[in-house]
């Protein structure tokens, strides 16, 4: 499967998909068939073989909308022989996120608050986050969780060691708030913000976004509609507020607002590491309405977002602060990550238990230098550039992570998208200085 299209747009006319080439041209709305028609198979699957009763659910209520949603965009391909159905495409994929986002969230949360085993009606980390949100509003520091003799032990009882820490950065709190409120448990659950966090990110970076209507619409498709994507989002969802922010951080950049996208950025920063690797390298792309470079602009906004709330919770709890973070994610911690996919990093410390520690230090190492030579050599010059090395580091970061989420990929497919959604068809130039195609 290449890729150069994913970057580029593909170079001749009639191509539409960026996800490497076909031979036979498919317009859009025929593409939008074979999405939503391997989307139905997806849930079908995943409703019968998950082995998480709430991926089981989600496949039973989701299946219904993707295998309607083919139907009709088979009967828009009739239509679109005569005119145009980009708008009737869009009401198309809303549509689509309402059956398999809004009305699969909508169940879980009722179950969840109504049900005598809550615990199966949400993914632990919504939880986890909950339950930090509620001792910042008590007062207290979110990070409970400590090292003694190189092992992690949780300051939350009755709870697995790998929930009785937050492995996020401070800002992610804010989405469990609410649900310190004394208001109704089922307008509290995090997901419901997760997911208006997102929405709103990602219509944002659309609405200022210069690319054309159909590749918006597929960019859009990626971000939320399609099941990775639709999945997280009504189970668990803390990675989707973090993707829609750092696109519109790219759109911003393309846009020449290097002081507003290092804002953006650094919110991202202040919730998750994962943010980090766009917001360095989106300094390449720090150039103002005139054309100057402004990386120190969009650093400031950076620093200014992200270090209060960082800053704060490292210094009143360090060794905390870094088990819960740093030693827990990177599989340090002397706990087992429930986030244990099978790709090349977790299967390698699995297989050879002496290298656990020294192997992400190594990789860190190794991949750094790699990164810092060809970042000389080619330096990413704009916001389609940055949004596409990213893409791939953080690809190679997550396949060599011991241990990690297959889900993790939506970050760098969403990167890869959004540099094919801002770059014309047949042309590097940013949509800024050339007219987008409707591929």
């Amino acid at each position: 499967m290449s890729t150069a299209s994913i970057v580029t747009g593909s170079r001749r006319p009639g191509r539409v998909w960026p996800f490497g080439p076909w031979r036979h041209r498919l317009s859009p709305i025929q593409f939008d068939v074979a999405l939503f028609a391997a989307s139905a198979l997806f849930a079908l699957v995943a409703s019968f073989r998950s082995t998480i009763p709430l991926y089981r659910e989600w496949g039973q209520i989701a299946v219904g909308p993707y295998l309607l949603a083919t139907a009709f965009a088979v009967m828009l391909t009739i239509r679109a022989r005569r005119r145009d159905v980009t708008t009737l495409r869009w009401w198309l994929s809303g549509l689509v996120l309402v059956g398999t986002v809004l009305v699969p969230l909508a169940v879980e949360v009722s179950w969840r608050f109504s049900g005598s085993d809550s615990n199966q009606h949400v993914q632990p980390e919504v939880v986890v986050i909950e339950r930090a949100a509620s001792a910042v509003a008590h007062g207290h520091d979110p990070y409970e969780a400590i090292v003694v003799h190189g092992h992690l032990v949780g300051g939350a009882r009755g709870l697995p060691a790998y929930e009785a820490f937050f492995p996020y950065l401070p800002a992610m709190a804010i989405f469990g708030l609410p649900s310190t409120l004394p208001v109704d448990h089922r307008a509290t659950d995090a997901r419901i913000y997760f997911l208006l966090a997102t929405l709103l990110a990602v219509a944002l970076a659309l609405r200022l976004s210069a690319a054309s209507s159909t590749r918006k619409l597929r960019a859009f498709q990626v971000a939320v509609v399609l099941p990775w994507a639709a999945l997280t989002l009504s189970t668990g969802g803390d990675d989707l507020p973090i993707i829609g922010l750092l696109m519109l951080a790219i759109v911003l950049a393309q846009r020449r607002r290097p002081g507003w996208s290092g804002v953006v950025l650094g919110v991202a920063s202040a919730m998750k590491f994962t943010a980090w690797p766009l917001a360095a390298l989106a300094l390449f792309a720090a150039v103002d309405g005139e054309g100057r470079r402004r990386p120190g602009r969009m650093l400031a906004g950076i620093v200014g977002a992200a270090a209060p709330l960082t800053i704060w919770a490292a210094i009143i709890g360090p060794r905390r602060f870094i088990a819960n973070v740093v030693l827990f994610p990177m599989g340090l911690s002397g706990v087992e990550s429930p986030a244990g996919s099978a790709l090349p990093g977790h299967v390698l410390v699995t297989a050879v238990p002496a290298v656990h520690r020294i192997f992400p230090i190594i990789a860190a190492v190794v991949g750094l230098g790699v990164l810092a030579v060809y970042l000389r050599r080619r330096p990413p010059l704009g916001a389609v550039a940055v949004a596409r090395v990213a893409g791939w580091v953080l690809f190679i970061a997550i396949l060599l992570a011991p241990a990690t989420r297959i889900g993790y990929l939506m970050y760098p497919m969403n990167l890869l998208v959004w540099s094919w959604m801002l770059t014309p068809e047949g042309s590097d130039q940013p949509v800024d200085d050339q007219a987008p195609s409707d591929a």
